[in-house]
């Protein structure tokens, strides 16, 4: 069984930092891609970054293009979001998924790609 655990949500300050993380265990396979995932409120859930296990491929939403960063440590099988610049946009329950990899991208900004989900760790922006 997958398991997505998440952790390091909480409040900052416009412009401060946040890092998400992301403990994955389960799958029996190793082409499988984690992303990250935000829902606002009163908002349809978007996708914010996605990353393919094998290579350490990273894709960006625009939302998140030259602020977030996403990794991951393969020795702990954790995947990271490093969150800098935030903004009160930002602000959403934060969500880790993961699926299958592929080859092309535009399928991970495809909620219905993402077999499993996390819990969701809230992120709150004080302007």
């Amino acid at each position: 069984e997958v398991q997505l655990v998440e952790s390091g949500g909480g409040a900052v300050q416009a412009g401060g930092s946040l890092r998400l993380s992301c403990r994955v265990s389960g799958f029996t396979y190793d082409h499988y891609a984690i992303a990250w995932w935000r829902q606002a409120p009163g908002k349809e859930r978007e996708g914010v970054s996605y990353i393919n296990n094998r290579d350490a491929r990273a894709y960006y939403e625009d939302s998140a293009k030259g602020r977030f960063t996403i990794s991951r440590d393969s020795s702990t099988n954790t995947v990271y979001v490093q969150m800098n610049s935030l903004e009160p946009d930002d602000k959403a329950v934060y969500y880790c998924a993961g699926g299958v990899s592929t080859t092309n991208s535009h399928y991970y900004s495809l909620d219905g790609w993402w077999d499993n989900w996390g819990q969701g760790n809230q992120v709150t922006v004080v302007s």
